[in-house]
């Protein structure tokens, strides 16, 4: 998967929070946020606008980023609220950079593998 394929396929499931992603889907998209908030920052300070910038677009980018760190979390084998761990400092940190850095498990209770499409949505029937 490409860093374009990535943002399109996490912009297209939006809000999708079933379902699984792959390691590169999310870390692209991973990238993606880095680089648009650092933008927005330097808008900010460029602009004099303080965080306006910077927190429209992180509110913009929280609800895509949730539904790929899930679906990223399925496609390892864990559940999606695993992602509360990241209230816990810096153990819950550790957690979550594992668990996003495994590799994809077989087919389970979300989905037969990441990023795959049906015969059918692909036009393949």
């Amino acid at each position: 998967m490409s860093f374009a394929d990535a943002v399109r396929d996490a912009f297209s499931k939006y809000a999708t929070f079933t379902g699984r992603s792959s390691r590169a889907a999310y870390w692209w998209f991973y990238l993606f946020n880095f680089l648009v908030l650092l933008v927005a920052v330097i808008i900010d300070y460029a602009l004099g606008t303080s965080p306006l910038i910077y927190g429209l677009t992180a509110l913009v980018l929280l609800v895509p980023n949730l539904a790929v760190a899930i679906r990223r979390l399925h496609d390892a084998g864990h559940s999606g609220w695993w992602l509360l761990i990241a209230i816990v400092p810096i153990i819950g940190a550790i957690v979550l950079l594992v668990f996003t850095l495994q590799g994809s498990e077989p087919p389970n209770q979300w989905g037969n593998g990441p990023d795959e499409r049906t015969a059918s949505a692909s036009g393949l029937t």
